[in-house]
Formats: structure tokens, sequence, C-alpha cells
């Protein structure tokens, strides 16, 4: 009950002069504002440069297959086939922090349409899938191959930008039909434009085409050359000749296929492997997780027993996406110190005011000392009035700042995200103010002598 009184002596002191309550107030507004509206487009930048990562491969996790040695030599990373699109299969069901997984064969030779040629510097042969795990949902026009595609190795593929400016000049590219080996494909999709990848590599000169085909059709192998075309070309040379003397020459019952034959009509065997696995983590924070979950599902699946090294190679882009997030959250907290610079500026109005206020309400305070108020009864009134400002104040500019995050959305096409936590710490801060910057001007206020402020003129 005495706190509603005082609350009540507070309001009414305020009202008396509402235009100066207003002017105070103002520093207060400014302040909240800026807060919630730095916060809101920080965390709208934020999430478009991590949206910007994601896209250009921060959320990728690859897995390679392992590497083969022979008497203390190493042949490399991939120098033996052990990925298998089952594994694929198994990461992406058992592995909670994938969110998707592709199967990747890939070639190198030269893309061939009318009288123009290009080599690409990505020929995937993948899943449909692949386009989840690089965020490449979106379609310029035409739209994707199938899972019914890569079981039936149709002959379809998707091409990006780059191609599309080399190969077809201004010629739309849909329906029509380019070749990889002498193998005709159907163009049915143009993938949306993404510019560069981190590593400065154009990431839309690419051909996407399902794994069964560029494995039976075009490649037949793993990537083993730079150029696969280049290499097809060549004549191998007989080494050693004197084996022609006496050769070991079986009969077959069935004819034996012939190069041409094999390739229009492949055999895909029953564990085939794949050059790569291409996966993508839920988020940036999982992918620690992700790497783990996938390494026990690999070791499980090809028997690795503990203290057995891995037959192959998990990569991520950790440092990559954790130095960008240190940049926007950087970012972020420069914006937040340049909007407390004005709370504080307000807190500083609010004692100025205030103290002005002790002052010229000197015979009041003495007149309601004598009268049996208590020193403590002065000092709750002052400091509910200065809480009251500031609260008000912090209301005004939820709302003004609220209103500044929708027009830069609207009017500059900014992104924005809406953040809680500012507002619920906007209305702290507010409360804080005011009882800070509000207390020692109650404070002098509740220290007057009675007999003193009576006489004040």
């Amino acid at each position: 009950m005495k706190s509603l009184r005082t609350f009540k002596t507070a309001v009414r002191a305020l009202r008396r002069n509402v235009l100066r309550a207003a002017l105070t107030t103002l520093g207060i507004v400014i302040g909240v504002a800026a807060v919630i509206a730095m916060m809101e487009i920080g965390n709208g930048s934020s999430a478009a440069i991590q949206k910007t990562i994601a896209s250009m491969g921060a959320n990728n996790i690859l897995i390679m297959p392992g590497t083969a040695a022979s008497g203390g030599v190493s042949f490399g990373a991939g120098s033996v086939m052990t990925l298998t699109p089952e594994d694929g299969e198994a990461i992406g069901r058992d592995c909670p922090a994938v969110a998707a997984v592709a199967p990747v064969v890939r070639a190198r030779t030269q893309v061939v349409y009318g009288n123009k040629n290009w080599v690409p510097m990505y020929i995937y042969g993948t899943t449909p899938t692949f386009l989840e795990v690089r965020d490449w949902t979106e379609m310029a026009d035409g739209e994707p191959f199938t899972e019914r595609d890569v079981r039936n190795s149709s002959k379809v593929c998707v091409v990006g930008q780059t191609l599309v400016r080399e190969l077809f000049g201004g010629l739309w590219p849909i329906g029509k039909e380019l070749r990889l080996q002498n193998v005709a494909f159907k163009v049915v999709g143009v993938l949306t434009s993404k510019g560069a990848n981190m590593m400065g590599m154009d990431q839309d000169d690419i051909v996407i085409a399902p794994w069964t085909t560029i494995k039976y059709r075009v490649s037949g192998s793993s990537l083993g050359n730079v150029n696969q075309s280049a290499a097809s070309s060549q004549t191998a040379a007989t080494v050693n000749t004197l084996s022609l003397l006496y050769p070991n020459i079986q009969t077959t019952v069935y004819p034996v296929p012939s190069a041409t034959q094999q390739a229009d009509t492949p055999q895909p065997i029953r564990f085939a492997n794949v050059d790569q696995l291409m996966s993508a983590a839920t988020s940036a924070a999982q992918i620690p997780a992700a790497i783990e979950q996938i390494a026990s599902v690999l070791r499980e699946r090809h028997h690795i027993r503990p203290g057995e090294l891995d037959d192959f190679t998990i990569r991520d882009m950790t440092e990559m996406t954790r130095a960008m997030s240190s940049t926007t959250q950087l970012m972020t907290k420069l914006l937040l110190a340049v909007a407390m610079i004005s709370l504080i500026v307000g807190g500083v109005g609010i004692m100025n005011i205030m103290l002005v206020s002790v002052t010229e309400r000197t015979r009041e305070i003495g007149l309601r000392m004598s009268v049996g108020a208590e020193p403590g009864d002065i000092l709750r009134q002052f400091l509910t009035e200065a809480v009251v400002l500031c609260l008000i104040g912090g209301a005004v500019g939820i709302l003004l700042g609220r209103g500044c995050s929708y027009l830069v959305r609207t009017f500059l096409r900014w992104p924005t995200g809406i953040s809680i936590g500012a507002i619920v710490a906007a209305v702290l801060v507010s409360a804080s103010v005011g009882i800070i910057f509000g207390y020692y001007p109650a404070w002098k206020a509740s220290r007057l002598d009675p007999i003193e402020a009576l006489r004040y003129e």
C-alpha cells in the first residue's frame, strides 16, 4: 500500500510538467531505439552472412577415400576406393547432425555443343541430394534430375551459368544436348549463379549428372587424370611385344561386347565405389558432432577395429566458419557499444533534470518532512520518478526501434532479425539507468534539513 501511494505521488509530480518529462525521456528513447534497431540489423546481417557462408560450402563435410601405401611409399588420398553410395545412405540415415549427404563421381573432360567446346572445372556425377548439400535448391530454369534418372543411368544433366555463357551464348540450353566423351546429355536444368567460393574458384563452372551415368558411360573409373578426354585420345603403346608370340587366348562361350556396346548398355557392379561423399551439417555448430557420427558409422560399416587406422579422411571448413562467425559477432558488439553510449547520455540527462527538480521542490520536500515524511519516503519518491521516466522512455524506445527495423527492411531491403533478448535487455537497462542515475538526486533530496528546506526561496 505504501509503495502504491509512493508511485501515485511520483506520477502526480511528473504530470505537473509533462513537456519537461517528455524531453527528459528523449535520451532514453533514442538510446533504447538505437539498441533495438542495431541488434535487429546486426542479427539480420549475421543470419545473411551465415547463409552466404553456408552457400559457399562452409557447412560442408567432405569424406575422401583412404590412402594406399607400399614399401613405405604413400600413393596419396584416393588411391584406394573405399567409399560406396551405400555408405552415404547409412550416413544420412544414422547421423542426426547431418542434414544431407550425396555421393560424388568426378570427371575431367571436354564438353561439346555444336562447334564449341569447354572443359568445366567441375563435372560431378551425383544424386539430386547434392543440390541440397550445396544449398542449390533453387533453379534458374528447368528442374533437377531425379533418383529415377540415377537408377536408370539416364543421360541428363544440369549446368551452371558459366557453361550457359561459354557454350550456348545467347541460346537457352533447356532441352538441348551436349556431349561428354561422345555421350549425348540432355540439359534439363540450369543452376542459379553462386559466384566464386572461398578459394576464389568459379562455382558456376559445373556440370552435374547422375553418378551412374558419369561412372559407367563417361569416366569408366575414378578421376586419375587431369583431362580424361586428352588421355583417351592417346593410343596406349605396347610395352613388350614378345608376349604376342605366345598369346594366352581363351575361348569364350558368349561374345565379348565392344567398347561402344558397353558404353550404350552399362552393367553396374553390385558394390560400386565413388570418388567421395559430400555432406552438410545441420548447422555450423553441429559440424564437430557430424564428423564424429560420420566417423563412427564408417568405421562400423568398414569393419575397422579399435586402434586401426581409418580407410577414409574427413575434411571440413570449421576454421573458415569460425573466422566468419567471429567477424559477425564483433560487428554486432560494436553496434551494441555505439547504441549503449546513447543510453548513458540519456541517463546523464535524467540525473541532471532530477537534480534541477530537487532544487525546485526544496520547499515541498521540507513541507513533507515537517508533516511526518521520513527520509526513506523522499528517497523512494524521487527514485520512483526516475525509474518511471526511464521505463516510459524504454517502452517508447522499443516501439521506435522496432519501427526503424521494419522501415530498414522494407525500404532499404536490408535483412533484419527480431531479438527478444535485446527487448528484455532494453527494459532491464532502462530500469537500471533510472535507479543508477536517479539515486543520487533522490538521496540528496532525502538528506535535506526540513527547517532549511522550509526557509528556501
